[in-house]
């Protein structure tokens, strides 16, 4: 389970004249994900939605508020006061900042990430870029080692799940962009995480190629729903169809600074068609509420 308790996230900028001011990101944002279900993170440009997610990965500390995954701290907000900053030099006074930041906030959660620019490395071939990911996570503290043997059939296993085995040894750049995200989404799969993080996976490819990944997507999570190890999927994207067609949750982030609007759960049973008239109307309530901000108005109660 996932838990953020009134995250926030702020940054200094240094505006046109020189001077320091600050922007906040995200706003007292708490939430809670169930293990084993999809929930799409939909709100405009600038709202603090990938912000968010990256402190749910790790890759950010929150100014304020913490993230817990299965009851485990993922990192210490960071001190913001002259009053924190002595408390945190106290606590780590002898220890080095490298090996606080690899024993205390070294991300201790088996999480994959899948990037809109899909983050694949272009000298590698397919394969071999799902066996660096094996190979990664083998030198990791945890989890179980495999043989050079193992890695490779596992990566093969996983590229034939989302049908780029015979494409295996070739290269990103001869690979379409649905492919290559299809390739970012077995190397994320071959670790075999609980949970799944996606910052519009899918925007730089046409809208047919789109639908197909969506679909892909939902086989390949179907498969580990009633497994031992369900896998969780949280997914930052700007496409409101998209969102209500793969999600069991769909939580809307208000514009910049992001707060959470409004929770809306899809209780659609899978599988499901995109012309269901629940998830259009599920759709024209969320759009209803984006209009509402552009214009202070709306037809729908919300």
């Amino acid at each position: 389970m996932i838990e953020a308790k009134s995250i926030g996230k702020f940054f200094s900028v240094i505006n046109e004249k020189g001077l320091a001011e600050g922007l906040t990101a995200v706003l007292n944002v708490s939430l809670t994900i169930p293990d084993g279900k999809i929930v799409s993170l939909l709100g405009p440009s600038g709202c603090g939605k990938s912000t968010f997610l990256e402190i749910l990965a790790g890759l950010q500390a929150p100014t304020d508020g913490t993230i817990h995954i299965d009851g485990k701290l993922v990192l210490e907000p960071l001190p913001a006061t002259r009053k924190e900053q002595i408390a945190y030099r106290r606590r780590y006074r002898f220890i080095s900042p490298l090996a606080n930041g690899v024993f205390r906030d070294h991300p201790k959660h088996d999480i994959a990430m899948i990037f809109q620019d899909y983050a694949v490395f272009p000298w590698m071939t397919a394969i071999q870029n799902v066996e660096f990911a094996l190979k990664l996570r083998n030198a990791g503290p945890a989890g179980k080692r495999l043989r050079r043997n193992e890695i490779q059939e596992k990566a093969a296993f996983y590229l034939n799940k989302v049908d780029l085995g015979v494409f295996a040894h070739k290269y990103p750049s001869q690979l379409s962009g649905g492919m290559r995200q299809r390739l970012a989404l077995a190397r994320a799969l071959s670790v075999e995480p609980k949970i799944i993080l996606m910052d519009e996976p899918f925007a730089a490819v046409d809208a047919l190629t789109r639908e197909k990944l969506q679909d892909e997507l939902l086989r390949l999570w179907d498969e580990t729903k009633n497994s031992s190890n369900p896998i969780t999927i949280v997914m930052v994207t700007h496409d409101v169809p998209e969102a209500v067609y793969v999600s069991d949750e769909v939580v809307v982030f208000s514009p910049s600074p992001g707060t959470i609007r409004n929770r809306i759960p899809v209780d659609v049973k899978r599988p499901r068609a995109r012309t269901e008239a629940e998830l259009i109307e599920i759709q024209e309530r969320i759009f209803a509420m984006f209009q509402y901000d552009l214009n202070q108005e709306s037809e729908y109660s919300i």
